[in-house]
């Protein structure tokens, strides 16, 4: 299955973005992770058809409520590996 890895950039912390985004993903059907970086934005990497994927980029480009998103960037993770069939979220590390 396609795994891809998506940077958000805005008002992405402290709005709930990484639980609107777990939330999403699982109606979606992904599994993966959101977690916070250190430079204020958020990752997400998530595994799945590339159907999935594609709702998920739609739905990140405005996220929760209480969030602004300035930017979504998008790549793919051929080498990324999600170890279980969930979707988590992570704290965070640097960047």
């Amino acid at each position: 299955m396609p795994i891809a890895r998506f940077h958000i950039e805005g008002r992405v912390q402290g709005v709930g973005f990484r639980a609107a985004t777990r939330a999403a993903a699982m109606r979606i059907g992904l599994v993966g992770y959101a977690m916070n970086r250190a430079d204020g934005s958020v990752e997400v990497l998530a595994c799945g058809s590339e159907a999935a994927l594609a709702e998920l980029h739609d739905w990140l480009t405005i996220g929760p409520a209480l969030a602004q998103v300035d930017r979504v960037c998008v790549s793919e993770a051929p080498d990324a590996v999600v170890s279980n069939a969930n979707f988590e979220i992570h704290r965070g590390r640097d960047s």
